[in-house]
């Protein structure tokens, strides 16, 4: 089954690729591997933005590193790489948090989890959950990715 049909077996709907917001560009391959720019939350064209600790609950700051997977996946698709994962590699998720905030792992959770809803066992990586004072444009969590492509 492909990516794109798991999806549409999930009901899930990606969001369009966010274009970059500075000098970058969304995703490298290199060496049989995709490194996905840090993507943030967006919902209905919207970023996410709060302090998890402050404004932002557990819950709603895992929904935000889920909406920061979708767009790790729409950026795939965009590049015309989604059939070609063969493994996520590495997520690491960045929580705009107040300093005694100690539940990143929690909030990670919204991102890993739903990779290994779309890809299965190829799903399960490796990952970093650090706490920031601050994202861009105000996001409350961040997350970008390394993936590894079939040949």
């Amino acid at each position: 089954m492909t990516i794109t049909a798991k999806l549409a077996e999930l009901g899930i709907t990606l969001p369009k690729a966010a274009a970059p917001v500075a000098s970058y560009v969304p995703v490298v391959v290199h060496g049989g591997m995709a490194y996905v720019s840090g993507q943030l939350p967006f919902v209905d064209g919207v970023v996410v933005k709060g302090r998890l600790g402050d404004d932002v609950s557990v819950e709603a700051g895992q929904a935000a590193a889920r909406a920061c997977a979708l767009m790790i996946v729409a950026q795939l698709q965009a590049a015309g790489l989604l059939d070609q994962v063969a493994r996520v590699v590495k997520l690491s998720a960045f929580i705009n948090c107040t300093a005694d905030f100690t539940q990143q792992p929690e909030v990670a959770n919204g991102a890993s989890d739903l990779m290994e809803e779309i890809f299965g066992g190829a799903g399960q990586h490796a990952r970093a959950a650090v706490g920031v004072p601050a994202l861009p444009r105000g996001a409350a969590v961040e997350v970008d990715a390394v993936i590894a492509l079939t040949a």
